[in-house]
């Protein structure tokens, strides 16, 4: 206790110039002059009525843009393939009977960086056509969201390419005519549809992930009746193993590899 309570003094001492308390007995300088001591930030916010019409599309503008950055973390699991990498880690754990190794900070990382290395073709698409010409000033704020808005599109609907379903399903629940071609689908049905079909290719894959685990769980669970070992979990004899048939196949790159092949 000792030791912290000196860190925090010395931290505290260090936090404040040592001009500090003279400037704050030094008087306000007449007519608004500038002080002399140590520099200090001046954070000024003037709220007022809009003088135009182009200063109030500006401000909802800046506050759309504040609820799109709020929502960015759901954006990003909805409309990349980070939602199909985080289910299937996740039903890697719960087959191994896993609860807290890796920990999830871990597998939420990993999935992270698999996202950025499949959606990195989509992601320089959008940077090259969207990003660099609004900041070079060529393009509006309106065209640079529809610029970046097309790649993802064509991602979502490459993954749902053999069966959209999901698509035709919105599009009945909205009344809307069968599309011909994506331009014809909407990016409010499109989006819902790419996570319903992620969600599907997830669970599928999970379920194919369970299958040798589950026998050997079924292979020990008799054994250890036959023994009359009834009282001991099946669980505690059987994850060792399971992580031995998983280590010794490679499993997390196989797992790694048949993801990555299964985006197109």
């Amino acid at each position: 206790m000792r030791a912290v309570a000196l860190a925090v003094l010395l931290c505290t001492v260090l936090a404040f110039p040592a001009g500090l308390p003279a400037q704050a007995a030094t008087p306000a300088a007449p007519g608004g002059r500038a002080l002399q001591g140590p520099a200090f930030p001046f954070v000024d916010l003037n709220v007022r009525p809009a003088a135009n019409s182009r200063e109030v599309v500006l401000s909802i503008q800046l506050l759309l843009l504040l609820s799109v950055l709020t929502l960015a973390p759901s954006l990003l699991i909805l409309v990349t393939a980070f939602l199909r990498i985080a289910i299937v880690f996740d039903f890697i754990k719960r087959a191994l009977s896993l609860q807290q190794v890796p920990p999830n900070q871990i597998m939420m990382g990993l999935a992270l960086f698999l996202t950025l290395f499949i959606m990195w073709p989509t992601l320089s698409t959008i940077y090259n056509q969207s990003f660099k010409p609004f900041a070079d000033g060529q393009i509006g704020l309106e065209e640079m969201y529809k610029k970046a808005e097309s790649p993802l599109r064509v991602f979502m609907y490459r993954q749902m390419g053999g069966s959209p379903e999901n698509i035709r399903l919105f599009m009945r629940m909205r009344a809307l005519p069968k599309p011909n071609t994506l331009a014809d689908v909407p990016t409010e049905v499109l989006i819902p549809a790419f996570v319903l079909h992620e969600l599907t290719v997830a669970f599928k894959i999970g379920i194919l992930l369970f299958i040798p685990f589950i026998i050997i769980d079924m292979v020990v669970a008799s054994i250890l009746m036959s023994m009359g070992m009834i009282m001991l979990p099946p669980v505690m004899i059987s994850m060792p193993f399971k992580l031995i048939v998983f280590v010794l196949v490679d499993g997390w790159s196989l797992i790694t590899m048949q993801l990555v092949q299964s985006f197109r």
